[in-house]
């Protein structure tokens, strides 16, 4: 499939856009017209330019207002649409953009249009030029992409064909079914886009919240599907307009985008078509657009292990015990490596000093290094990681240690792949230990991202894992809303709450806490236990520090539940949380934070799946509280 973006979606010179697009590997792009106006380089430098990096330069965009006006208005639109394409020939660009008349307007008949278009078609084989014609979905007179089509055809001019855009398209909730009955050879351009569900006008939400395939709330898999049983084989192309992306590393939003068309292609490239229930399903041609597979990944069996990492092993080291967890012992070859058991929860404790010699940078804290997932096919999921653009992990390991390879995910943490099996992983060898107890487990890992790279990490762990999004929710915090949005696998063995903090300094935690500020929002691990007031007992008698739970939080427990006194009191004499819905109970505490980390204990009674929300602002209170004790 051959791909392309426009350099709208990109930060940066139109120079530096080009160089981004062209190193993420895509194959083409389209010239913004503004980036182009405000560049001090010529058309003739820009192309040499595309030429050395190897890329092709695809689409000039966007020519607006032209059709539906009077006549003396339309000879003026022709003459400034001739200067466009004298400009393209400097560019070498064949095909334009037109928007449907947004501003000008006034005539709203289609045999003025058609005939208007056939004459902006001759005047465009002069200069062997395409015009791709496409309903902007706040357009005057044109706004849905079939009547654009109803009047290419009428115009039946060979320059003359339709863009079909997948915002405007699916933000209108358009019929997506006339999209088979345009020749793919009259679709001259393609432009995709997702988007979340929000209600509010179309302009606004598409000036600022589009977002790659796969980050948003619409199935493109489908509307790919449509597009490629026409027999179009243009390229395939993003035209993203984001305010976190225009603002964001100009080379990591181009990676995000070839990643999303990557996932998008393969996730119809061996699928059957799509369709709404009693349409006819569009057969996909194998030749139409090349379109190639990714290696098959099914989605993790469980968590295999988390690793944190600190500078304050003892205070660490200290609340795990607390907690009931048994020091194994140091790894063999790495003695700054640590590993801590409870029952199936691994926790791998790896100390960042510059005496370790494990970072050259200041170390500032405690925090979550990264998660180990078990996969059914490890180096397939490798493979599948690699071709989605993800950097692999550099580790050190000697010849008799189990080869473990891994990923950077979007905030800084690792992804590892683990081959699923029903025993103790081989790698716990390593710490001079060979078996585990059954009874407790991570029940999930709560991940703090940055906020303008939210949306990546939704597509990465869907691409790379098979993870699903869940419906995001806002938790009120003191420090304002916190989105919550949760990534999970069909059966629950794999669950991951992603936090965006309001906070201004959130973006540190990016930096996994190795020379940044690793407060800005706390990441934590949820271990279940079969008795959570037996979990609290034992720390309770360790001294562990326990997040505080207002009186205030019990006596509203108390009328929202009808619980007996003497089970209130037990919660509130073991700092315990409760929630309960139709399907069971949820019973958890936590700890005080060190650090960026904090651990949660659970119990889940029942078929309780959730993660206990409506105690989540009593949380967020009690550890902005402490936090600002500290820093009193």
């Amino acid at each position: 499939m051959r791909t392309s973006i426009a350099t709208v979606c990109l930060s940066g010179t139109l120079e530096e856009k080009l160089r981004a697009a062209a190193r993420a590997g895509f194959n083409g792009v389209e010239i913004f017209e503004q980036d182009l106006v405000v560049s001090p380089d010529s058309p003739e430098t820009i192309a040499e330019l595309a030429r050395e990096l190897g890329i092709s330069l695809d689409l000039y965009q966007p020519f607006r207002d032209l059709e539906g006006v009077e006549e003396a208005q339309f000879e003026k639109n022709l003459k400034r649409a001739e200067s466009k394409f004298q400009l393209m020939a400097r560019l070498g660009i064949d095909t334009m953009l037109l928007c449907s008349n947004v501003g000008t307007a006034t005539i709203a008949d289609d045999g003025v249009v058609v005939e208007q278009l056939r004459r902006l078609g001759d005047l465009a084989d002069r200069y062997r030029v395409n015009i791709a014609y496409e309903a902007l979905a706040w357009g005057r007179f044109v706004s849905e992409y079939d009547y654009a089509w109803d009047l290419v055809k009428a115009a039946d001019h060979p320059r003359i064909g339709t863009c079909l855009d997948s915002f405007h398209i699916l933000s209108r909730n358009t019929d997506l079914a006339r999209i088979t009955e345009i020749p793919g050879d009259k679709i001259f351009f393609l432009q995709l886009a997702d988007a979340p569900a929000l209600t509010m006008d179309v302009l606004s939400w598409s000036r600022h919240h589009r977002v790659f395939p796969g980050e948003g709330a619409w199935d493109l898999s489908d509307f790919l599907t449509r597009i490629a049983a026409t027999g179009y084989s243009g390229p395939v192309s993003l035209e993203v307009f984001n305010d976190s992306f225009r603002q964001g590393d100009t080379n990591r939003t181009a990676v995000d985008g070839l990643r999303s068309l990557r996932w998008l292609e393969a996730s119809i490239a061996d699928a059957p078509a799509a369709g709404t229930a009693g349409e006819a399903q569009p057969e996909v041609p194998s030749s139409a657009l090349d379109l190639q597979p990714l290696p098959e990944v099914e989605e993790p069996r469980g968590i295999n292990y988390v690793e944190l990492s600190t500078n304050d092993l003892g205070a660490l080291t200290r609340q795990m015990h607390q907690l009931g967890f048994q020091f194994i012992g140091y790894h063999r070859s790495k003695p700054h490596v640590q590993l801590w058991l409870r029952g199936k929860a691994r926790i791998i404790v790896s100390e960042v000093t510059e005496e370790a010699g494990t970072t050259s940078a200041p170390v500032n804290g405690t925090f979550l290094r990264g998660i180990g997932f078990e996969v059914t096919d490890s180096q397939s999921a490798m493979e599948r990681a690699a071709l989605l653009l993800a950097e692999e992990v550099p580790r050190d390991q000697t010849h008799n240690d189990e080869v473990l390879r891994g990923v950077f995910a979007p905030d800084g943490s690792e992804v590892f792949f683990h081959q699923f099996n029903q025993t103790t992983p081989a790698w716990i060898k390593e710490f001079g230990h060979d078996h585990d107890e059954q009874v407790s487990h991570i029940d999930h890992v709560n991940l703090a991202q940055p906020s303008n790279h939210y949306d990546e990490a939704v597509l990465f762990y869907t691409s790379l894992l098979a993870l699903h999004a869940q419906s995001s929710q806002d938790v009120p915090s003191p420090s304002g809303l916190v989105r919550s949005q949760v990534m999970s696998s069909t059966d629950g063995s794999v669950r991951m709450p992603l936090n965006v903090s309001p906070q201004p300094n959130a973006e540190a935690v990016a930096g996994r806490g190795i020379g940044s500020v690793v407060e800005a929002y706390p990441e934590h691990v949820a271990v279940a236990c079969e008795d959570i007031f037996e979990a609290a007992a034992t720390a309770l008698s360790r001294g562990l520090d326990f997040l505080p739970v207002p009186q205030n939080y019990y006596e509203d427990l108390a009328s929202r539940f009808d619980l007996d006194p003497e089970f209130l009191q037990q919660l509130q004499e073991n700092h315990v949380l409760y929630d309960r819905d139709e399907h069971g109970e949820f019973l958890h505490f936590y700890t005080s934070t060190i650090g960026s980390v904090f651990f949660e204990m659970i119990e889940r009674r029942g078929d309780y799946l959730g993660f206990g929300a409506p105690d989540a602002p009593v949380r967020l209170a009690a550890q902005h509280r402490k936090n600002a004790q500290h820093s009193a």
